[in-house]
């Protein structure tokens, strides 16, 4: 799977500037990461499913990003990363993008073996969105690590029941980035225009921090059934990011997941793909 190294390579590249003139690789008021990471589970998914790039190729599916969907139950309202859904209604002379597009726009940097697979995908359009069949949420944990679990729990759990809220066929898909430095550089603390060397750093107790978040995603509820609650497939990435320009770095060993994990990244992918092929196979 190429997803987890094109997120960490992409966002090692310092992008996001402040209000301050700071240039940083992570900004909690960025959504940059989540669109990396969005952006990178759907390569993987087109890589890896042959029934999704023939509905690609047959003109079947569309994208949608920071797709707006609304529990009918409760009229609840969530913008998710990425969608994959039927083509909607066409509306004006706007002009559509398409997935490969994304990738300058989003500053991804791709390796040459991963530039070659994606010019070999058939074009994923975007454009008005019908029915979803896929939503995918990206969330990330980077510094103050206890604080932030009950805020992160609640954030993907209104994600999943949005989405099924909205379609109970549909599948929701959730990605955590989790931070396992023992330093981190908090723009949250750092609210002024400094070198790097001057820079306040946040010290984590690690692999304590990163562990609590890792168990505290493992409470989230998954579904098997379509009458049940919860995430359909959900995955945790575990890297070192010291947002100090360095190279951030994806971690293999623990705290990371062992491949076996049923959270461990090429997991998540494997169990959308064979979801999706069962789903919608007949769409």
């Amino acid at each position: 799977m190429n997803g987890p190294d094109i997120l960490v390579r992409s966002l090692s590249v310092a992008k996001i500037t402040d209000e301050f003139g700071n240039i940083w690789q992570y900004h909690p008021q960025s959504d940059r990461h989540s669109k990396i990471g969005s952006w990178g589970i759907m390569f993987d998914l087109l890589n890896e499913s042959p029934l999704l790039r023939r509905h690609v190729e047959e003109g079947k599916v569309i994208f949608g990003v920071n797709h707006q969907m609304s529990d009918f139950k409760t009229m609840r309202k969530k913008n998710l990363d990425l969608v994959i859904a039927r083509p909607g209604t066409k509306s004006g002379s706007r002009r559509r993008s398409d997935f490969a597009s994304l990738a300058p726009q989003y500053g991804i940097v791709l390796t040459s073996a991963q530039s070659s697979l994606l010019k070999q995908l058939p074009k994923l359009e975007g454009g008005p969105v019908g029915s979803v069949l896929l939503a995918l949420e990206a969330k990330a944990c980077m510094t103050e690590h206890t604080k932030a679990r009950p805020r992160l729990y609640d954030e993907l759990n209104s994600s999943h029941l949005t989405i099924h809220g909205a379609s109970e066929q549909a599948i929701a898909a959730g990605l955590v980035m989790v931070n396992a430095s023992n330093t981190f550089i908090s723009p949250g603390r750092n609210k002024k225009k400094l070198p790097v060397s001057k820079r306040k750093v946040t010290q984590h107790k690690q692999p304590d921090a990163a562990l609590g978040v890792i168990a505290k995603i493992r409470e989230m509820h998954r579904r098997t059934r379509p009458q049940d609650e919860g995430f359909d497939a959900i995955g945790i990435v575990v890297i070192d990011a010291k947002n100090d320009g360095t190279p951030i770095q994806l971690l293999s060993e623990p705290p990371a997941l062992a491949s076996e994990d049923d959270y461990h990244y090429d997991q998540m992918i494997r169990r959308i793909r064979q979801k999706y092929e069962v789903i919608f196979a007949n769409i």
